[in-house]
């Protein structure tokens, strides 16, 4: 990436400042806010108070007033508190200090200073909502159980300031016992074993049971089971917990699963037997076992969460059984079905059913949203995806307007530092209530700045007016359009796949360690390097440009080239690997819509699907025609004894 261009302390023009070398005056404020900053961190307080006066005026000045009262919350009176308050009102650290205030004022029980000022918090997080209920419970407030009574099955993981909200439901007796194993059967769905042991102390004392018969069905489920007494069936616990160990079998192998709950489900009630098919079926529909749409008519008319019945439609989509797909979404809670994925599905399946209209009316619901769903339904409609006409762009004055905002100002200046995480955190505080105009102004901003991440995110959020130059840029063209025209792939697609890799931040890292703007793994850009021929390549080359776009489209072709030049399976390649790309294929052609739908691994499966509808926007804009997603994504031809070809590549 560029070095990011100054911008002017002085809010007269602003935008030509955007290119202007770096003023001194800055570069000493610079230097002292990072001295600051190092002083706060090391808990210095007397070299922080020292250095606060030198940056009286500089963007960055509200970090040294919080940092001077954070440390010291406990023992700081409320009107030095609200002072802080009035003077960075609706800023982002008012809202962060606010908080804190607020956790401190409940962590006291001081209800009536928590009620005056938990209205002024703009976004409260979950303890702030715990807190709330807690200071309406104390007041008496009769209803504050009824707006606890969701978390009860939603909230498996309690922070400690919601587990006296969870608690008091039980008090109350508005939870029994059936709700306490309906939480304990969530937990074990989403693998929360911490969270479900401790909900075992909300069973009745009859029904809990010993924490070493815990551990077993958690950890050893298998051996746990076969001893089973033979007259189980009379005692609750042991019949839930039956039913809880037939689901942590089914992690390892649905099929050995299968086998365990017809021997016993004769011995279980109609809920367990139901609640362990609907288990047995969900996690073998994950592992693409033709089995699972069976166990799940096993399951009959078992509650299913919304993890559970999107896998047994996606179960049924694999199966290409339109009729299951259809009486499966449409029994899918409403907010769920309303989601564009379902949305499409059920289109798809009224017309295999031969309800023409009635599929038309779901496509045009979501035709035109710019995502992989929206592209799939103008497909369908016969309008292949085009991009909508570009906004006006932003005027000056509307551009200064912005850039004189002082969130906008504090986040340039944090990218300036190289502190990005602040800088976003500053950034997308400071887009809060922004109409169309402001907000492609701001992306505009961003774009001049380099800071392409921060100009697709803005971009990304118009409602009405829309730049999709900027949602979908191009940058580093002559490093880009060179590599994939050397290794013959579609630059729509390499534009696609990098802006949901790093939205064109060089130095971008993940967590595991990928690097760049291709975001490649040490391991994968050391082979590739080695079979392309680049001499004298070391790790710490990765984050040039040049190196990184070479090695990452080399990768692409290469790995295009093992899977039948298909752009959907080479994508989910490079997400989870090539065995895994092959794994996912079934026995017989599928759509590529329905390949994507159906990747078991959800970060995946969101990667390919938005990697797929970004190529689509970015060769739109490069042919100046509309694109057919549908045709893009093809047909995944079934798995051959070929699939492990070329096995060397990681």
């Amino acid at each position: 990436m560029k070095p990011f261009s100054a911008i002017s302390f002085a809010l007269t023009a602003v935008l030509a400042a955007l290119l202007a070398p770096l003023p001194a005056a800055a570069d000493v404020g610079d230097d002292r806010f990072l001295a600051a900053r190092d002083a706060y961190r090391l808990g210095d307080r007397a070299k922080l108070e020292r250095i606060a006066p030198d940056l009286r005026g500089y963007e960055l000045e509200p970090y040294i007033d919080y940092w001077l009262i954070s440390p010291r919350l406990k023992d700081m009176d409320a009107g030095t508190i609200r002072s802080f308050l009035t003077r960075h009102d609706k800023s982002f650290l008012a809202e962060r200090l606010r908080s804190d205030w607020l956790k401190l004022l409940a962590s006291r029980q001081q209800w009536a200073e928590f009620d005056a000022e938990v209205g002024k918090l703009a976004q409260p997080d979950q303890d702030i909502v715990c807190y709330t209920l807690q200071s309406r419970r104390a007041r008496g407030d009769a209803t504050a159980s009824d707006d606890a009574l969701p978390l009860w099955l939603n909230l498996l993981e309690p922070p400690d300031a919601c587990v006296p909200v969870i608690e008091s439901l039980i008090v109350d007796k508005r939870v029994l016992a059936d709700d306490a194993w309906a939480r304990i059967r969530r937990q074990f769905e989403a693998n929360k074993m911490a969270a479900a042991r401790l909900s075992m102390n909300y069973l009745p004392p009859t029904q809990t049971p010993d924490s070493s018969v815990v551990d077993a069905v958690i950890d050893k489920p298998m051996p746990w089971l076969v001893r089973l007494p033979a007259d189980f069936g009379n005692n609750r616990a042991l019949r839930e917990l039956a039913a809880l160990a037939i689901q942590r079998i089914a992690r390892s192998d649905p099929r050995v699963a299968a086998d365990q709950l017809t021997r016993i489900e004769s011995r279980l009630q109609a809920s367990e037997r139901s609640w362990a098919w609907a288990q047995i079926g969900w996690l073998a529909a994950q592992r693409h076992l033709p089995e699972a749409l069976d166990d799940f008519r096993r399951a009959g008319n078992a509650s299913l969460g919304d993890e559970a019945i999107q896998w047994k439609a996606r179960a049924a989509l694999r199966a290409q059984d339109w009729a299951a797909l259809r009486a499966t979404i449409e029994k899918m809670p409403p907010a769920l079905a309303a989601l564009p994925d379902w949305t499409y599905w059920l289109g798809r399946a009224y017309r295999a059913g031969g309800r023409v209209e009635e599929a038309n009316t779901l496509f045009a619901r979501i035709a035109g949203q710019p995502n992989f769903y929206g592209n799939l339904a103008d497909d369908e409609l016969n309008r292949p995806t085009q991009t909508p006409p570009r906004a006006r762009p932003p005027t000056r004055d509307e551009l200064n307007q912005v850039a004189a905002q002082p969130g906008i100002q504090r986040a340039l200046t944090f990218f300036r530092l190289n502190l990005r995480f602040e800088a976003v955190r500053e950034w997308n505080w400071a887009l809060r209530g922004m109409n169309d105009r402001e907000l492609l102004a701001a992306a505009e901003i961003a774009r001049r700045s380099d800071i392409f991440d921060r100009s697709i995110a803005t971009a990304d959020r118009t409602k009405n007016e829309h730049d999709f130059s900027l949602r979908y840029p191009a940058p580093f063209a002559d490093q880009v359009r060179p590599a994939a025209r050397n290794q013959s792939l579609d630059e729509g697609w390499v534009y696609g796949l990098m802006r949901q890799e790093s939205r064109f931040v060089t130095d971008a890292r993940s967590s595991v360690g990928a690097s760049g703007l291709m975001q490649l793994m040490p391991a994968t850009a050391k082979w590739v390097a080695k079979k392309i021929g680049l001499k004298d390549y070391q790790h710490g080359r990765v984050g040039d440009a040049d190196v990184n776009v070479l090695l990452g489209t080399s990768y692409m072709r290469m790995v295009l080239d093992s899977l039948d030049d298909q752009p959907v399976l080479a994508s989910a390649a490079y997400n989870a690997g090539p065995a895994r790309a092959r794994k996912w294929r079934a026995d017989r052609p599928l759509e590529g819509a329905i390949y994507a739908e159906t990747i078991p691994f959800s970060e995946t499966r969101d990667y390919v699907k938005k990697v797929m509808s970004n190529s689509v926007y970015y060769s739109a804009q490069f042919d100046g025609r509309p694109q057919s997603l549908k045709a893009r994504l093809g047909v995944i031809g079934p798995r051959t004894g070929a699939d492990g070809a070329n096995s060397d590549l990681p």
